[in-house]
């Protein structure tokens, strides 16, 4: 079977600074995959070129067995949530959805609240998104990564600075999404939040992805 996601030997620098170094990986529908790596290690540059944010000096980017960036710059049906959304801190949560979804079209109001409460959120909550915990827009962010009910979710550090209630509950929402056979890619610099979830996991070092040989049990 053709992998979901395929990279081919993909490398970008920055300023003549080399960050990633012909990385190649094939991911799998309905796998969880997990890349941890040092602050500054290259998750986040990694996962850009997937999403197509960016360009890969060298290499390829398949995405469904489409090349990003020959006519195609955005995957279809891709979930992202790379640095926190920039919400708009005097609406509710509801109401940042409903902006967003209103971009494509694609999630109404249904879609919308049921995103919500599948992690967590009252959608009639009248608090304004500036007063949120970091929680609560961690989890409103994988709201607006899951409304439109996207088959492929990059999540970049959704466990970042949460407490440990908050950490647990982001797993549980993660299991959900996983018993609905989404294929997910998330990004850690912790890899025991990684462990319990993934099917795979891969470290990056020095430019370089290899398989994550941390112990498990």
């Amino acid at each position: 079977m053709e992998p979901i996601i395929s990279l081919k030997q993909v490398s970008k620098s920055f300023s003549g600074r080399r960050v990633l170094s012909g990385i190649s990986l094939n991911v799998e529908k309905g796998s969880t995959v997990g890349i941890v790596g040092a602050n500054g290690s290259g998750k986040s540059v990694l996962f850009n070129l997937i999403c197509g944010f960016l360009i890969p000096d060298s290499g390829q980017v398949c995405v469904r067995g489409q090349v990003l960036g020959k006519g195609r710059d955005f995957p279809e049906n891709m979930g992202v949530l790379i640095n926190s959304p920039g919400f708009i801190g005097l609406n509710t949560g509801l109401q940042n959805l409903r902006y967003l979804a209103g971009i494509r079209g694609v999630a109404g109001d249904k879609e919308i609240r049921s995103a919500m409460q599948k992690v967590g959120l009252d959608p009639e909550d009248k608090t304004k998104v500036e007063h949120y915990s970091l929680g609560m827009k961690q989890k409103l962010g994988i709201a607006q990564a899951i409304m439109e009910n996207q088959d492929i979710l990059i999540l970049d550090e959704p466990f970042n600075a949460l407490d440990y209630k908050t950490c647990n509950d982001i797993k549980e929402i993660i299991r959900i999404l996983q018993a609905e056979e989404r294929t997910i890619l998330m990004t850690s610099h912790n890899y025991d939040d990684l462990e319990t979830l993934c099917t795979h996991i891969y470290a990056i070092d020095e430019g370089k992805l290899g398989i994550y040989k941390g112990r498990r049990g």
